[in-house]
C-alpha cells in the first residue's frame, strides 16, 4: 500500500470548511485538482469525479462513499475495473485547532498496479497540495461571520 497525504492549516471553524469542501457543484470554482464532482454524500452512493493532476491527464471515475462525518470526514474508495487492481481510498478529515482547521487530504493506494504507477502517486501528492492550498484561500476569503 502507498499513501499520499497534504496537510494545512485553515482560519476558518471545521463547519465553514465543510460547507466549502461539500459544497459540490462550487469545486469547479475554486479547486484546481478535483474539477468537477457530483453525487449524493451518502455512504454507500456513487459520484462522479474528475480530477485533473498536475503534470497528468485528466481522469474522470465513480468513487463509492464511505463515509460522511458532519464537519469531521469525507471519504469515498475508487476502483480500477475490479477490487484489487488498483484501489484508491480517499480521505478529507477536519479537525478544529485553536486558529481554525486542520485538513488532511490522503489517498491509500493497494492493488497489483500501484508499484507500476509512481508518477500517479507523485502527481497525486502535487494535487493535494495545490487543492488545499485552494481550499484555504476559499474558506478564509468568505464573510468574517462564517469562520
Amino acid at each position: 500500500m502507498k499513501t499520499v497525504s497534504s496537510t494545512v492549516e485553515i482560519n476558518a471553524s471545521p463547519e465553514h470548511v465543510w460547507g466549502v469542501l461539500t459544497d459540490l457543484p462550487g469545486h469547479a470554482s475554486w479547486d484546481p485538482f478535483i474539477t468537477s464532482i457530483s453525487g449524493p454524500l451518502v455512504p454507500g452512493q456513487r459520484l462522479n469525479v474528475r480530477i485533473e493532476p498536475p503534470g497528468s491527464r485528466p481522469t474522470s471515475f465513480k468513487p463509492t462513499v464511505t463515509s460522511v462525518v458532519e464537519n469531521r470526514e469525507l471519504a469515498w474508495l475508487g476502483r480500477l475495473v475490479m477490487p484489487g487492481l488498483f484501489d484508491g481510498a480517499h480521505r478529507f478529515t477536519l479537525e478544529r485547532t485553536q486558529s481554525g482547521t486542520k485538513v488532511l487530504a490522503s489517498e491509500s493506494f493497494s492493488g497489483l498496479l500501484v508499484g507500476l504507477s509512481p508518477g500517479l502517486l507523485r502527481h497525486t501528492q502535487q494535487g493535494f497540495e495545490e487543492l488545499n492550498a485552494a481550499l484555504k484561500r476559499r474558506a478564509e476569503e468568505g464573510p468574517a461571520g462564517d469562520h
